[in-house]
């Protein structure tokens, strides 16, 4: 008998066993693949990795703007894979340290919920079953691949998602990705950097959805001048070969061809065949009607007791730190601690070059919600430090503020390094600090950072 039982090893299922472990309750962690799940093997860390070596090669080629000749720059295409597959073998490494040493016990392979008897919530897995008192669901999500004619029969050859794009053996010369979200945008960016002909194909008006409307906008402009090809408003009607078929806003029938086809148009939760059924979860439903994850509430409790639910599979926050947070927040209710899970500072992070960072609501949220707002703006080169270390770079700092309370309300960037640098918003916004709270902060000089001071000082 466990105190509690783990479904996903991802970095809601992993953090959520730590945290239990060293609470001390006995844990037991179920994972089909590696430990880490998608974020760690096939998602956040190999991209990442992939996308600083991209970055390394951009300033090699520009090093003149800095003063440093490198006349013949290159890249090894084999050598940062290679790397790529060092860097997640050593994180996965650390993740099973960390297991051991909460005295979490691992189990590999798929496991699946058998039901719910007097002892409790019974898993079975392989030729072994396990009762936990608790069980926590974490079993992430899957890239979402649509009923496009052409489109699953290429699937794992010249069509590939984010976990085949990243076993390449070999550059591709030209590349179409279909979808300009995130996932799209990062490698996007990379494959660009690195040399290959890239085509962007969206069915939205504009890239990376959800975010700030002037800041994606930006950065398409940049990475058009940068030769990406972009298709927006245009809708995937067939894969032929390596062709894409596309209708452009017009009615006009287009193809784009490519050695790959990237399908990047979203994640969906994985919830089928892991036995749910059993013991009555309740899916949560999509105005159409048809589920898209695990419903829970804000200490992430599904509508079984002693049953909890965190990370992609609930279908709501897919990013691997709100995963993180809602395992937490799991925990701390098995443990009888008062904690709720609250989205109203989630950061979102697009690790092209240059980055784009954002949190809380957008301009054109503000105004979908009647919300009085001041729309606060500057360049990024009003920081001295950013102006150093990023010659010719464009970017822009751009703060929601409530026009009444003053308190900060969203905060949207773009340009290197933003995603180190948001976390600070993040703060305000959940703690409701106003500007002129932020505004007696001392900021260390000189930083980019600096960039959030003198954009409130502008209000």
């Amino acid at each position: 008998m466990y105190d509690l039982a783990i479904l996903g090893g991802g970095p809601g299922g992993y953090v959520a066993a730590g945290r239990a472990g060293a609470a001390g309750l006995s844990v037991v962690l179920f994972e089909k693949r590696e430990l880490g799940g998608v974020c760690l093997n096939e998602g956040c860390i190999p991209t990442k990795t992939l996308l600083y070596s991209a970055k390394v090669y951009d300033y090699a080629k520009h090093a003149d703007r800095y003063g440093v000749n490198v006349p013949e720059s290159s890249i090894d295409f084999g050598a940062i894979f290679k790397r790529k597959v060092k860097v997640v073998k050593k994180l996965v490494g650390g993740v099973k340290v960390q297991m051991r040493n909460a005295n979490v016990e691992v189990v590999p392979g798929e496991a699946v919920i058998q039901g719910r008897g007097a002892d409790g919530i019974t898993i079975a897995c392989g030729e072994n079953s396990y009762v936990a008192r608790n069980l926590l669901i974490c079993t992430g999500s899957e890239a979402a691949v649509p009923p496009i004619p052409g489109l699953r029969e290429g699937l794992g050859e010249t069509v590939v998602t984010n976990r085949e794009i990243l076993a390449l053996e070999a550059r591709p010369e030209r590349l179409v990705v279909i979808g300009g979200g995130v996932i799209g945008m990062e490698f996007a960016s990379f494959f660009n950097s690195i040399g290959t002909q890239v085509t962007v194909i969206e069915m939205l008006p504009k890239i990376l959805g959800p975010l700030d409307d002037e800041i994606s906008a930006m950065l398409q402009a940049q990475y058009a001048k940068k030769g990406v090809e972009f298709h927006l408003s245009c809708k995937v009607v067939a894969v032929e070969g390596n062709e894409v078929v596309y209708e452009d806003p017009d009615g006009n029938t287009n193809r784009a061809a490519g050695d790959k086809i990237l399908v990047s148009v979203g994640r969906r939760a994985s919830f089928a065949g892991i036995g749910l059924e059993s013991i009555g979860v309740e899916l949560a439903l999509n105005p159409a009607g048809r589920p898209y994850g695990i419903k829970v509430d804000a200490q992430m409790r599904t509508n079984v007791p002693g049953v909890y639910a965190a990370g992609d599979v609930t279908g709501f926050s897919m990013l691997a730190h709100t995963a993180t947070r809602e395992g937490e927040v799991a925990v701390n209710t098995i443990l009888g601690k008062e904690d709720a899970m609250s989205y109203k500072a989630i950061p979102g992070v697009v690790y092209t070059n240059p980055e784009v960072a954002g949190v809380g609501i957008t301009e054109a949220e503000a105004a979908a919600r009647g919300l009085e707002v001041e729309v606060l703006k500057l360049p990024m080169a009003f920081s001295g430090r950013f102006v150093a270390e990023n010659e010719r770079g464009e970017g822009l700092c751009k703060i929601i503020v409530d026009k009444a309370s003053h308190k900060v309300l969203g905060v949207h960037m773009l340009g290197n390094p933003c995603s180190e640098i948001i976390q600070s918003a993040c703060i305000a916004i959940e703690e409701g600090l106003s500007v002129e709270q932020l505004k007696e902060v001392v900021f260390p000089h000189p930083t980019v950072s600096e960039i959030l001071k003198e954009t409130i000082f502008t209000l």
